[in-house]
């Protein structure tokens, strides 16, 4: 591609190494990205919550007030109950809970595993595609700046 210098002579040719610095320098980034590893978009599930699957012994209306549904998971080997925060499961619904490792003696409280801190696995992938794009976005507006502007087009 060429493009026509301010001046109005010799066309100006768009160089190639330009191109190449801007995909390097994206590729790049990515490279470092992925080596930093996962707690560059967000940190890896943290060790004081294990993931369980619980069933719902007691479920509660989402129009009445309490304290929470009851539900019963396996924890070190022995049948152990907890408390939910959430309402309108059913009963004997199997559920994913987050259970705290340091849980004591009685009613544990647990939590959904969807809310645990670090459960989804999206962050890693959805962080390094949007990285990528703005790297991509920035190559071509390099190109686009180093082709400086174009004359529109006279329809006859």
């Amino acid at each position: 591609m060429r493009r026509r210098s301010v001046r109005g002579g010799e066309p100006a040719p768009v160089e190639w190494r330009v191109l190449a610095v801007a995909a390097f320098a994206g590729i790049l980034v990515l490279a470092v990205a992925w080596w930093i590893g996962p707690d560059l978009f967000g940190r890896p599930p943290a060790p004081e919550h294990r993931i369980t699957q619980a069933t719902v012994t007691q479920p509660v209306s989402c129009t009445e007030a309490g304290d929470g549904e009851t539900v019963q998971f396996e924890f070190n080997g022995e049948t152990r109950s907890g408390i939910l925060n959430a309402c309108g499961h059913s009963q004997d619904e199997l559920l994913d809970v987050a259970v705290p490792v340091d849980a004591g003696e009685g009613l544990i409280d647990v939590r959904l595993a969807a809310t645990a801190p670090g459960h989804s696995d999206l962050r890693r992938p959805v962080g390094l595609v949007l990285l990528a794009l703005s790297c991509a976005g920035g190559g071509i507006y390099s190109y686009l700046v180093r082709r400086g502007p174009r004359r529109r087009a006279v329809l006859i």
